[in-house]
């Protein structure tokens, strides 16, 4: 310890405040909202710490409109900062509906509860507070060299924004992910004061112009104005954007252009930029936040699309958890990682919300033709975070009004609604999906296939597939699948049936595959993995590329040897449906073979299997044509496929579309819209419902129902998928094996008992959930005066008194 550290120790040892360790002299670099939120907690709660915020700018130089916080934000700023919480919730503009503008018509849902404040105020706000408390903003003062602070601060703090030089200067510690995306925005205000947080989407023969508006205050609303690149183009923009403005000088061209267009939603009112021109947004993520003594904060760390408005939200909520930290912990380094450790979930949770948010209005065009009705529960509904549910508790007259606008039966979730697929009525729209058991010892169903086909028959789902089935010894990916090549598994698979049947009308269907080069392998052991087999059987494949470096290479399919699995496939197919099968599925995904001569990763091909896609999609195509001939016409012919690769060089979004085009042309009834499994080096970002997209692609490109698979597993997220023709069907998997009555205990969980959710006769008296602890207990009155509930339509300004 150097001597002035042992006098700061034993200075803080006789004050009773927290020593060197902890920080006692902190430099902040940038003075936004979040360096000085965090300068001012950090000062309060321990007013002997020096602390030095370095800015740039000047102390009155505006940036910015209007920020939006969340409740759970501002209960934590209410909690840590009493007086501040109490300036800038009197100056908050406080509503609770949405308006969505499109095809105008003007949908609304209320129920939401924003507030929103002039960021300027808050900085103001805050900057009045550092004041008070001593903190020491030095305005107009770039920060020095962050190693020079970091050798004599105890603590720098990074809150230097979205391009920060932090963040750039140890960009071999935080290992900065920087994903900037496709589309352009500006950022605006307005004069006209919104009364809701307003979506706003104007066609034009250029494209889709969308804007996000919300008031912020008495006389001024936020108005930023986004445009995929393509149309920006046609639009001229990028001629008016041509000459790059002055730093802190805005587009004044492309301004007076966007009013232009969007006069019909301004009334009159002007658009009022500030430093305004069009950008792209950036996703920022780094590997770690901090480096020694140095922690980022905001948006140096990370940000997440303003189209859920979170950045300042973030930002604070960063400044609460350090300063927290840094009282908790006994020393800075431990304070460093307790900080990153609480954040990083809660910031990676945000930027997945965002990220899907990002990329619903990065595609927006795929859905223009939905109607008014449809395409605003869309909307709401694209990040995952809201839902079918949440709506309905929020507005329940909303979502009503979509339910009857989608010609749905009064009180029925989207998920027990009919559906027709070939001469086939499916009673509801949840499939159960191929679930692989890997219990055949003799290739033939096991008992385990009876009874789990049986629970999931029974289970109340549409349709339930009997999955991995190989049409060929050498097809079977485990030593442990069932086959349709014999008499013998035919017979079997046909009393499997007679058996399902005799208790449940449950439509069933069977997954046919040749799994390529990912055969021969052990059943999965704990960790999902199957091991090569020290005595398996010769591998085919597109191309002679092993699964991965364990794995053994397989050998490129001749000519006649993909003649023989056409035909393979053609058997097996008229076997299913002697064996009874009401649908048939067949597995061109997931890496198998016929998947591997879809992907340009997997086929490296130079014959007429080979090549442009034309050229992969010729085995796929003679495989449905053999199938569909042997199938029989009327009953449903679905087929699984992987969209997309999640490795660069793979199969693209126009592939994707290309080749479920091709399938449709081809016989198929429906596409399984899976992704990823096709090479081992893949990068999927696993989360809820993350595969959905693919299936709204393809059902808005190609008009094909699609079946929507992948982490979807409550409810609440079918109904979702289902209202907003994501998908047409949903695939619920490993839900069904954490209960294989997922669907019948989905229907009691909403109170639907109709024709969609029929429980077995011996076991109707299960139909109601059990009453748990307290379920008899009726609760007294305790207040003298009821409040009354809380409006469901809150405008900003607040209406005035009487009817709306």
């Amino acid at each position: 310890m150097t001597a002035g550290a042992g006098a700061r120790a034993a200075t803080a040892a006789t004050e009773g405040a927290p020593g060197p360790a902890t920080a006692r002299r902190i430099a902040v670099i940038g003075a936004g909202p979040g360096g000085l939120y965090f300068a001012a907690l950090a000062k309060q709660l321990a007013p002997h710490r020096e602390i030095t915020v370095f800015e740039r700018d000047g102390r009155e130089d505006a940036f910015g409109f209007g920020v939006v916080f969340s409740d759970e934000t501002l209960d934590g700023i209410a909690q840590a900062d009493p007086e501040v919480f109490a300036a800038i919730s009197a100056e908050f503009a406080r509503w609770s509906d949405i308006d969505v503008r499109y095809a105008g018509r003007v949908r609304t849902c209320g129920g939401h509860g924003f507030a929103a404040l002039d960021r300027n105020r808050l900085r103001a706000i805050l900057q009045q507070r550092c004041e008070r408390l001593a903190v020491d903003v030095r305005y107009r003062t770039p920060a020095p060299p962050v190693g020079r602070l970091a050798a004599d601060y105890d603590l720098v703090v990074a809150a230097d924004g979205i391009h920060s030089a932090t963040r750039a200067a140890y960009a071999d510690t935080f290992r900065p992910d920087l994903d900037e995306r496709h589309c352009r925005y500006i950022w605006l205000a307005t004069d006209k004061v919104f009364e809701a947080f307003t979506f706003i989407v104007e066609r034009f023969d250029f494209g889709a112009l969308q804007v996000h508006a919300y008031p912020y205050s008495t006389t001024r609303s936020t108005f930023i104005v986004e445009i995929a690149e393509a149309a920006w183009r046609r639009a001229g923009f990028d001629a008016l954007a041509a000459t790059e403005p002055a730093r802190g000088e805005s587009d004044e061209a492309s301004v007076r252009r966007c009013a232009e267009l969007l006069a019909g939603h301004l009334d009159g009112h002007r658009l009022i930029p500030n430093a305004s021109r069009w950008i792209r947004f950036t996703t920022v993520r780094n590997a770690r936040w901090r480096h020694r003594n140095v922690v980022l904060l905001g948006d140096a760390a990370h940000s997440a699309h303003f189209s859920i408005g979170s950045g300042t939200k973030l930002a604070l909520e960063d400044a609460l958890a350090l300063a927290a930290s840094l009282r908790e912990q006994p020393s800075v380094d431990e304070a460093l990682a307790a900080y990153e450790a609480e954040r990083r979930p809660v910031v990676e949770s945000t930027q997945r919300a965002a990220q899907a948010s990002l990329e619903w209005f990065e595609t927006l065009e795929r859905r223009t033709g939905q109607d008014a009705d449809r395409f605003a529960f869309n909307l709401l509904t694209r990040s995952r975070r809201v839902t079918y549910g949440s709506l309905r508790a929020r507005d329940p007259a909303f979502v009503d009004a979509v339910d009857t606008a989608a010609g749905g039966p009064p009180g029925v979730p989207p998920m027990f609604r009919p559906l027709k697929l070939g001469t086939l009525e499916l009673a509801n729209r949840i499939v159960v999906p191929p679930l692989a058991t890997f219990t055949s010892a003799d290739t033939l169903p096991s008992g385990f296939d009876r009874a789990q086909l049986t629970a999931h028959a029974l289970g109340g789902a549409g349709l339930v597939l009997a999955g991995m089935t190989a049409v060929s010894p050498e097809g079977r990916a485990t030593d442990r699948c069932p086959g349709l090549w014999s008499d013998r598994q035919e017979s079997a698979w046909r009393e499997l049936v007679d058996t399902v049947r005799a208790v449940s009308p449950t439509p069933l269907g069977l997954q046919l595959t040749h799994a390529g080069r990912r055969g021969a392998t052990a059943a999965p052991g704990p960790d999902g993995i199957g091991r090569p087999l020290a005595d398996g059987w010769p591998l085919l494949a597109a191309s002679p590329l092993p699964w991965d470096p364990g794995s053994p290479p397989p050998h490129a399919a001749s000519a006649a040897q993909l003649a023989a699995v056409v035909d393979d496939f053609a058997a097996a197919a008229e076997r299913a449906a002697r064996a009874g099968f009401d649908a048939l599925e067949l597995q061109f995904g997931h890496g198998h073979l016929v998947s591997g001569f879809l992907s340009p990763l997997t086929n490296h091909r130079t014959d007429r299997y080979g090549g442009p896609l034309a050229h992969r999609l010729c085995l796929p195509l003679e495989v449905l044509a053999a199938v569909r001939t042997a199938w029989p016409a009327g009953r449903p012919l679905l087929v699984r496929i992987s969209a997309c690769d999640w490795a660069p060089g793979g199969t693209t979004e126009p592939e994707a579309v290309a080749i479920c085009r091709a399938l449709a042309d081809g016989g198929a009834d429906a596409v399984d819209v899976s992704t990823g499994e096709v090479v081992a080096h893949q990068r999927p970002p696993y989360g809820r419902g993350y595969q959905t997209p693919f299936a709204e692609l393809i059902r808005a490109a190609t008009g094909l129902p699609t079946i929507a698979v992948g982490a979807i597993s409550g409810h609440d997220d079918a109904n979702s998928v289902l209202l907003a023709e994501r998908a047409d069907l949903v695939a619920v998997g490993r839900a069904q094996l954490y209960d294989p009555l997922w669907t019948l205990h989905a229907a009691a969980e909403q109170g639907y008992t109709g024709p969609g959710a029929r429980w077995p006769g011996p076991w109707s008296a299960g139909s109601r959930r059990p009453p748990g602890p307290n379920a008899d207990r009726v609760a007294p009155r305790l207040h003298l005066r009821r409040e009354p509930p809380a409006p469901v339509h809150r405008r900003w300004p607040p209406p005035p008194p009487g009817p709306r």
